[in-house]
């Protein structure tokens, strides 16, 4: 079959076709044929530097929407023919950048009829940071205030969706230019980081969503309510944050994404009923994986990139 493949550290260019042996279900897994594969800003982390992978030769990709091919022994879930979609074995890459990929069966869920693949695959790593980070990590409740960094990109449009239909009031950052798409999202506010210190604007709040890192995460503190939680998911160096909010009367946390079927079911019954939508900015065939990651590395895009497989 073929799949997407590196056998070094670096750019886009590492990125290439391979041919590879199509992989066997095990034991509670089953054989998916890959219909499209959302493409995530940690697979360029993991391209450039191995992160969770390890070393080279690597295959990269996280989220998978397609189609039962055949299940291993003991999977009583899904049989052949059956549509689903999920993010098998996360933190480390399942190597959905393929024509087929094996999963753990309960990694998975079916896909919703009313959604296309290239849509289920968009949602899985994107949608699950943001509800695990909102509802299991911060229990955002009605009426409280939330902060989304980022609200126009993967993570931060699903978020600010999750957020509104928690009941929080929600602000995002976000540039001039992706104001309305945040605001047709159900942002209750939108600031231009460009533009405007959303440390001056941005009070009062009590769940901060980071998904940029760097001084976002210390900025951020200040913008807090006494016990108020900010929620970093850009790297581990921010888990020294804790303590400096912890002094403040705050709380601080590193979170990583994690396999979930009941936050997944979750997910999908809001995708189903149109509470949750999720944003495609670009579709491109298996072989430009290479050019999904240069245009996601711009920073540029509002919503999720997908790659299709077999047509």
């Amino acid at each position: 079959m073929r799949a997407i493949g590196q056998d070094s550290f670096g750019g886009p260019d590492v990125l290439k076709i391979i041919e590879v042996p199509r992989p066997v279900p095990g034991p509670a897994e089953v054989l998916v044929h890959v219909r499209a594969a959302g493409v995530n800003p940690t697979d360029w982390w993991h391209r450039s530097t191995g992160g969770l992978a390890g070393d080279v030769p690597i295959r990269l990709g996280w989220d998978v929407s397609g189609v039962v091919e055949a299940a291993g022994p003991g999977v009583t879930l899904f049989g052949p023919g059956d549509e689903v979609f999920g993010m098998p074995r996360q933190p480390t890459p399942a190597g959905t950048y393929a024509e087929y990929v094996t999963s753990p069966a309960r990694h998975l869920i079916p896909k919703p009829p009313n959604l296309s693949h290239v849509k289920a695959a968009a949602l899985p790593l994107a949608a699950l940071t943001a509800w695990q980070a909102l509802v299991d990590t911060a229990d955002v409740r009605r009426g409280q205030r939330v902060l989304i960094h980022a609200a126009a990109g993967g993570v931060g449009h699903m978020a600010v969706q999750i957020a509104k239909a928690r009941g929080a009031h929600v602000i995002g950052t976000a540039r001039t230019t992706n104001h309305d798409f945040v605001r047709g999202l159900g942002a209750d506010e939108v600031i231009d980081y460009t533009r405007t210190d959303f440390t001056t604007t941005a009070r009062d709040i009590d769940v901060v969503i980071d998904t940029i890192g760097g001084d976002y995460g210390p900025r951020s503190l200040k913008t807090l309510r006494p016990g108020g939680i900010l929620v970093s998911l850009a790297s581990p160096a921010e888990a020294h944050l804790a303590d400096q909010a912890r002094t403040l009367g705050l709380r601080s946390t590193f979170m990583i994404t994690e396999a979930d079927q009941a936050g997944m079911k979750e997910i999908a019954s809001l995708a189903a009923s149109g509470r949750l939508r999720v944003r495609v900015d670009t579709v491109l065939p298996l072989e430009q994986a290479a050019k999904a990651h240069e245009i996601g590395e711009t920073g540029r895009t509002a919503g999720k990139i997908v790659l299709t497989v077999n047509g």
